[in-house]
């Protein structure tokens, strides 16, 4: 596939002009919450944007690729699913006040889509020069698979390095001023917690980036559909949170289909591996046969999922706490951490380096 460098750029803009439609134009009036009904309307608009991009590149370059673009897409939006979870503790813990939630997500993900953009580019650059790559990003997605069964994705969320650095070096209040990120306090510019919360979101999506770069890698090797399928899975997941919200929770087989999701694509890069490194009997997976793998699986466990009497715990809705743990009080220290306390004689979370 050749997409030359003005297709590269017209992308871009038209990426960061969603984008910007997003943050000024669908949520312009900040005052008020998102709601259920208008994250319908918009996720509906997202996928269709996905969609018709998916059949501009049928018309241009063809069905393979088109198809490699729509299970890349799949595969990305549903690995986000899983993603949601993690992004409510997050909006939890930091006590986000919710007419303010649509903002920090959106921030995030711009922060996130910028990230793997550098992560792609590195993938493709390794995979274009090393055939060997592919075992390793397939013993990445089986690893995941074998951790999802034993349940060892846990809705826990460590701070990485980018944001101990942001809590150390950014001067921010102890507590939020509605939907400002930066404010006055003594006649000084500060940064209220919502930046705190952006980076948090944006850097921790960098560690699913580990599960779903690889899948996707594993479905095509065109930089430019890696790209743009993780672009509008991303740019749509702000709306999927407040559209699935509950419903996320009540799919209980969620881990397990991913799980095999994951597995039989590291399986499939290890077969293509193998087959380039001239193992005659290593087959090669068709896309068309990748695709119904794909939508298979995640159709059967939302039926699953749907009609079993299983119930997870309720969680506690985003910006009202964590069970156990009021608005306003610390969380249990861990990841991500605790949310921006107001208290006499006790400093915002968000100005130590070892806690948030």
């Amino acid at each position: 596939m050749n997409v030359s460098p003005w297709v590269w750029g017209l992308t871009l803009i038209g990426i960061l002009a969603v984008i910007t439609i997003d943050l000024f134009l669908i949520n312009r009036d900040e005052s008020k919450e998102f709601t259920t009904r208008r994250a319908a309307f918009w996720s509906t608009i997202y996928i269709g944007l996905a969609v018709v991009f998916g059949l501009g590149v049928w018309v241009f370059s063809g069905g393979r690729y088109a198809a490699e673009f729509f299970g890349g897409f799949v595969t990305e939006k549903s690995l986000s699913v899983d993603n949601l979870f993690v992004f409510m503790v997050i909006l939890t813990r930091f006590a986000v006040p919710k007419n303010a939630q649509h903002k920090v997500l959106m921030v995030g993900i711009v922060i996130a889509l910028i990230l793997r953009g550098v992560f792609i580019a590195v993938g493709a650059a390794a995979i274009s020069q090393f055939t060997w790559v592919f075992f390793i990003f397939g013993g990445i997605l089986i690893w995941t698979a074998i951790g999802l069964v034993r349940g060892d994705d846990e809705d826990e969320v460590k701070e990485n390095r980018m944001l101990r650095l942001a809590k150390r070096y950014i001067r921010t209040t102890d507590d939020y001023e509605g939907h400002k990120v930066v404010t006055r306090r003594n006649g000084r510019r500060m940064f209220t917690p919502l930046l705190i919360v952006m980076i948090a979101i944006g850097s921790t999506d960098v560690l699913f980036a580990l599960d779903s770069i690889p899948a996707i890698f594993g479905l095509t090797t065109e930089p430019y559909l890696v790209f743009t399928a993780n672009a509008f899975a991303l740019m749509g997941l702000v709306q999927l949170y407040f559209l699935l919200g509950g419903l996320a929770e009540r799919l209980v087989y969620l881990s397990h289909g991913l799980a095999f999701i994951l597995g039989f694509i590291g399986v499939k890069l290890v077969f293509h591996a193998m087959h380039e490194y001239g193992v005659s009997w290593a087959p090669e997976i068709p896309i068309w046969l990748s695709l119904s793998v794909i939508g298979g699986t995640l159709v059967a466990v939302t039926v699953a999922s749907l009609a079993s009497p299983k119930r997870p715990a309720k969680a506690a809705a985003p910006g009202h706490g964590p069970a156990g743990v009021q608005d306003g009080a610390q969380g249990d220290g861990s990841g991500a951490g605790d949310t921006p306390a107001k208290r006499s004689g006790e400093q915002s979370p968000t100005l130590e380096s070892d806690s948030v």
